[in-house]
């Protein structure tokens, strides 16, 4: 990318270890960014049973793609560690950031599909608000106050699905709404500051996850359609990546605030392409092929 148009800009990546958090933070440092890679996966120190990607890994692929990657192990679920975090980005970027992502989950073991609430493990169920809601909550109440002393920065929750609909799963939901809800309340608070919050969803994310679950790489993905005909509609994570830096060049990105977004409404609106030159749109493909089944899009 010849014009890196967030250069001089500071984002933390919270949860950037894997998944749509990579995805995020290497197109930001593909934009110029300095970005703080956070979560627990460090090397030597795998926190997410059976999966290899660090933060470490994430921050060299932020910096190998023309930004600046900085590594923090964190857990969000301790506000003290929280607090280090911050602390550490305004002495380091003097007081600076304009973009905080939540994008924390850790939920994929913790679900129980297809078995109604009752049946569920309370604990569980509780487990999930813990490490995918209470960390949003935790990392936007020490991290937002650097951007309003500024009067400028764009938070976004990453969720999972647009709105309010049920996700088919009652915590999976409860977990994945309330981040939603965290962004329209955050845009209230905020809509005097300069500083703008919404959430945003990726489609059917072909994350190294769902590549291993399906014994396929990125070059022979579609061979996964096999085993999941929805497949064919997934997107990589720098899908969203590329939808966050949309947003973050846009001068008018606080008309969004509060808003629910999705990566395919927003790849027609602002005319970005996954990484293949591709343009999927699972909102289309769901309303035509899954619709009716339970979830939402």
């Amino acid at each position: 990318m010849a014009e890196r148009p967030l250069r001089g800009q500071v984002a933390v990546v919270a949860g950037g270890t894997r998944g749509a958090g990579r995805g995020i933070a290497v197109c930001l440092g593909e934009a110029g960014a300095t970005v703080y890679v956070t979560g627990r996966s460090t090397r030597g120190r795998p926190a997410t049973h059976g999966r290899p990607e660090t933060i470490e890994e994430t921050a060299e692929m932020v910096s190998t793609r023309g930004g600046t990657g900085i590594a923090v192990r964190v857990d969000h679920a301790v506000e003290q560690e929280v607090q280090a975090l911050v602390a550490r980005v305004r002495e380091e970027q003097r007081g600076r950031l304009d973009i905080l992502i939540n994008d924390i989950w850790g939920g994929d073991a913790l679900s129980e599909w297809g078995t109604p609430f009752w049946e569920q493990s309370v604990e569980r169920g509780l487990q999930m608000q813990r490490q995918a809601v209470h960390t949003h909550i935790i990392t936007s109440r020490w991290a937002v106050p650097l951007m309003v002393a500024r009067g400028c920065g764009l938070v976004v929750e990453v969720t999972d699905g647009v709105g309010y609909a049920y996700r088919g799963n009652l915590f999976h939901s409860l977990a994945k709404v309330s981040t939603v809800h965290l962004a329209e309340a955050m845009a209230a608070d905020l809509q005097r500051h300069g500083v703008t919050a919404l959430a945003l969803t990726p489609g059917f994310l072909r994350s190294e996850a769902m590549l291993d679950h399906f014994g396929v790489t990125e070059e022979n993905w579609r061979e996964g359609a096999k085993r999941d005909p929805h497949f064919i509609a997934s997107e990589t994570p720098f899908f969203i990546g590329r939808a966050v830096v949309a947003l973050a060049v846009d001068p008018r990105v606080a008309e969004k605030a509060g808003r629910s977004l999705s990566t395919w409404d927003l790849a027609e609106e602002y005319g970005f392409t996954d990484v293949d030159g591709t343009r999927p749109h699972w909102g289309r493909y769901f309303a035509e092929h899954v619709q009716g089944n339970g979830g939402a899009p």
